[in-house]
Formats: structure tokens, C-alpha cells, sequence
């Protein structure tokens, strides 16, 4: 990287702490810190949940797949959550949003206390907590990889720079900040983006390359399943991100939350499935031809994208890729942090610490600030004691996604009336046994069983758990006029309800 390159990334980290420092002023109670008071237009929390599910693992670990099988990443990643992100706008968007508009509701779990009970609620939260900070460990491990491979930073140097960073305006601004550094996010990445597909189609000689590489790459590499990414893989995904995309990753039922109405969170979850759809091939494109670039690269392919980057961009387009990358990540992890805040904040320790229901507004803001720093810190610390090598895809997809179902389904099957009846026996059986069936297999696949291949490790737990809350559910029907009325409110806006501007709980 050249001097140019280091101006762009440092011009970009200034601008995101003041961006911080500048929503520091719109924050005035925890409602405007975690739900943004419900002012959030439409447009800003579709892209805000757009930017929010990316970080640099896509650059890193997805890249190194693209690189080594091809399309089939687009197809079992972008193409599930695209899709899913749709359906979810007709089913789950709105309800995020009447959850804050009607009962006052400023985290994602908030509500689970009364649709279940605080047992339930309170598995699934510290369940959640424990592996988000694991993955956002992950997130911290995907963007040092990709700055020690552009500029020579040392891993753990990078972690602390972006951490920090992070940090600052997260602690500062609260989800207005987020959305805000989102919006710059999605700009930086769009510029970073199109450069380095300009590049590459100016290195095949025009914008034929995007049908002609296929002739030239493997056979297999333009197969929509390949590898160990099966079938059963691409359908269990296909749930899990359904689930997690739509709320299940407690960060994107901020964004519907934070937007003024039902009806506005649906227009917002649209725009996010269409960006979710199209925005990717732009990404992937470049990543597809990189064998044909940069070759060779198969058992370092996580490096590829950086490598392609050297080789394709002038000085100042190397910052601004990298940019893009920080971006990334950094849109994500402040989102996880602000929302596992809010859980911490309003679900976890009010059980914990009774006193945490006395205090006062100002004392309420400055402990959910300091959750925030408390978590990020966390991340960092995993982040900086694990191994490096193939920690990213291992943490993404052997934990993550394996786990995800099982926290998620009653979670997000818990808002639909069709499940009303469905009690917490059934969500507490949902999560432990999915939970249970994960940890088998992993211990099953770290002494090299067979059997025990990733498309069983990410499906299984999911059909446990989803198995266990139906029949549990069906055997054990628990009914209450309280929860009919709770999910019942859900289904539709109230024009006669204030929003969260005028509602200071």
C-alpha cells in the first residue's frame, strides 16, 4: 500500500468517529440508543440491514470458496439470504416493528419474558450472547487477515485498530450511528466494489468476461451445489438464514424496529432482498476469476481476494478496497454490539441485579454504553488468543450456522399466530435439545467421525430443534388469553398508536 492508499483508510476511520461523535447528540435515553426512537426512514434501516449482515469474513472465507468451487457460494449463501429477507418481509418485519411501536419493546428478547416465560427468554439470551461474541471474534480475526495481507499489519495490530475504532463511535452513537455508518458503508463499498469489477473486466477485455470465464475455469466451478455444500446443506441454510436474517441475528430486527411504522420495516425489508440479490453477483464476479488472475492459490485461497487486489488496482483503489472491507465488518459488529447491549441491558441483568429497574434514564444510557464497550472488548479478546488459521470459516459455519436454528426458532416462530398455542416447555425443549444434538456432533467431527459431514452438522441441530418445538408444541399445548393477545397485536399497524418518539419507557 502507498501513501495514498494509507490517507483513504485514514480519512475513512476519522470519518466514522465523527460520525459517532455527531449522534452522540440524538441520543437522549435508551429508546433513541438501541431502537433509534422509531424515526428511522425506510430506506435508511433497508440498507442499514443490508450493510449489517456483511462483514470481511465475505472477502476472506467466501472468497476462498468462490475461489476454489465457483458459483455455488453465491447460490447457498446471497441467494438464501436474498430470498429469505423477502419472504420475511411479509411475515416478520412488521411484527419487530409493532413489537417497539405498541409494548414499548427496545430489544429483540424483550418480549419473549410474555410470550414464553423468563426462563426461556433467559436461555435464549445468554445462549445467543455467548455466540455472537465468539462470532464477532471471528469478524475482528477476517478483517487483520485482510489488512496484514495489503499493508503487512501485524494480525493483532489490525485487530486493535478496527476494534477500537468500532469502539468509539458504538459506544458514542447507539443504532443511529450504526445506520448512519451504514449508509457511508454502503457508499465506500459500492465504489470498492465497482472498481475492482472494472478492473477485472478490463484485464479480459470487456464485460463478455462475466459468461466467458466459466469455459475457462473447471467444469465444476459453475455448478450451483458442489463440494460438500449439498443439497441438504443448501436447504437446512435456507431455513437458518430465513430465520436469521429476519431476526434470529438480533441486530436485523433492530432495523424494523427502528423504522416508523409496520408497514414502512416491510418496504425496508425489500429493499433489503433486492440488494441482497443483486449487490453480490457485483462482489462475486471478481472473485470467480481470480483462479484465472491469480493462480495457484488454492491452499492459501483465503489471501485471494487480496491478491487480486494488488495485482488489479492503482494506488488509492487498494485503500478503498480495504476501506470497504473495514466497512464490513465494522457495520456489522457495531449492530451486534448496540443489540446484545440491549440485551444484556433490558433482558439479562434486571434478573441479575434487581436494581437495574430503578435506575434512572441517564444511569439506564450510561450502562447500556458500557455493556457496549464491555462486549466489543470481549471480541477482541477472543479475537487476539485464538488461531488464526481457518478460524473464520470454521466459526461462521461450524458454529454459527449450526447454532443459530436452534436459538432462533422459537424466537421468530413465537411472532406468527399460527404458533400461538405453543408454550415455553416447547421453546425451552426447541433450544436445548438443538443445542444438545450440536455439541455431539461437533465433538463427533473433531474425532473424525465420517458421518458427521458440515451439511450434517448444520441441518441436524435445526431439525431437532424445529422437530422438538412442533411435537413438544402439538403434545403440550399451552394456550393463554394474555399470549393470543400479544401476537394478535402484532399482525397489523395501529394508526392510533404513538411511536417511540413520544413513548419514554
Amino acid at each position: 500500500m502507498g501513501t495514498l492508499d494509507w490517507i483513504v483508510v485514514g480519512g475513512y476511520f476519522f470519518v466514522m468517529v465523527a460520525i459517532g461523535y455527531w449522534s452522540r447528540g440524538r441520543i437522549r435515553n435508551i429508546a433513541d440508543f438501541f431502537t433509534a426512537g422509531g424515526r428511522m426512514p425506510w430506506w435508511l434501516s433497508g440498507i442499514s440491514h443490508h450493510m449489517s449482515g456483511y462483514s470481511a469474513v465475505m472477502f476472506v472465507a467466501f472468497a476462498a470458496e468462490a475461489y476454489r468451487l465457483g458459483l455455488t457460494v453465491y447460490v447457498w449463501w446471497s441467494l438464501t439470504i436474498g430470498v429469505g429477507v423477502g419472504i420475511g418481509a411479509f411475515l416478520w418485519a412488521g411484527a419487530w416493528n409493532r413489537l417497539r411501536a405498541k409494548h414499548g419493546v427496545k430489544s429483540p428478547l424483550e418480549y419473549l419474558a410474555r410470550r414464553y416465560n423468563v426462563p426461556a427468554q433467559q436461555l435464549m439470551a445468554w445462549a445467543g450472547a455467548a455466540l455472537k461474541v465468539v462470532d464477532i471474534a471471528a469478524k475482528w480475526v477476517a478483517v487483520a487477515l485482510l489488512l496484514q495481507g495489503f499493508a503487512g499489519v501485524d494480525v493483532k495490530l489490525g485487530i486493535l485498530l478496527v476494534g477500537v475504532v468500532t469502539m468509539v463511535y458504538s459506544v458514542l452513537g447507539g443504532l443511529w450511528a450504526d445506520a448512519l455508518t451504514d449508509f457511508g458503508q454502503f457508499i465506500i463499498q459500492g465504489l470498492a466494489g465497482i472498481a475492482m469489477f472494472i478492473a477485472v473486466a478490463a484485464h479480459f477485455g470487456g464485460i463478455d468476461f462475466m459468461w466467458e470465464i466459466w469455459d475457462r475455469l473447471p467444469e465444476s466451478h459453475s455448478d450451483p451445489l458442489s463440494g460438500q455444500y449439498t443439497l441438504i446443506f443448501f436447504m437446512a441454510l435456507f431455513l437458518i438464514k430465513t430465520l436469521e436474517y429476519n431476526g434470529g441475528m438480533w441486530n436485523l430486527a433492530q432495523r424494523y424496529m427502528a423504522a416508523p411504522s409496520g408497514a414502512a420495516a416491510k418496504r425496508s425489508a425489500l429493499l433489503s432482498s433486492a440488494l441482497w440479490l443483486i449487490w453480490p453477483l457485483v462482489l462475486f464476479f471478481p472473485m470467480w476469476a481470480a483462479p484465472l488472475i491469480v493462480p495457484g492459490m488454492e491452499a492459501n485461497a483465503e489471501q485471494a481476494y487480496v491478491e487480486m487486489g494488488k495485482a488489479m488496482l492503482p494506488a488509492g483503489m487498494v485503500g478503498l478496497v480495504l476501506a470497504g472491507f473495514f466497512s464490513h465488518t465494522m457495520a456489522m459488529v457495531s449492530s451486534d454490539a448496540n443489540v446484545i447491549s440491549a440485551v444484556i441491558t433490558r433482558d439479562m441483568l434486571p434478573r441479575l441485579w434487581k436494581r437495574a429497574t430503578r435506575l434512572s434514564e441517564p444511569a439506564q444510557l450510561q450502562l447500556a454504553r458500557i455493556t457496549t464497550f464491555a462486549f466489543i472488548g470481549l471480541s477482541m479478546t477472543i479475537a487476539l488468543t485464538a488461531d488464526t488459521k481457518g478460524f473464520v470459516l470454521k466459526v461462521v459455519i461450524a458454529l454459527v450456522a449450526a447454532t443459530m436454528g436452534p436459538i432462533a426458532i422459537p424466537l421468530m416462530l413465537g411472532l406468527l399466530p399460527w404458533f400461538r398455542r405453543i408454550g415455553p416447555t416447547a421453546a425451552i425443549a426447541s433450544v436445548i435439545g438443538g443445542l444438545a444434538t450440536w455439541a455431539y456432533l461437533y465433538v463427533e467431527q473433531q474425532n473424525k467421525t465420517e458421518w458427521v459431514t458440515q451439511a450434517v452438522i448444520v441441518s441436524a441441530p435445526l431439525v431437532v430443534s424445529l422437530v422438538l418445538y412442533l411435537v413438544v408444541g402439538l403434545l403440550k399445548p399451552e394456550p393463554s388469553a394474555d399470549r393470543d393477545a400479544l401476537v394478535g397485536s402484532l399482525q397489523r399497524d395501529d394508526p392510533d398508536v404513538p411511536s417511540d418518539a413520544a413513548i419514554r419507557a
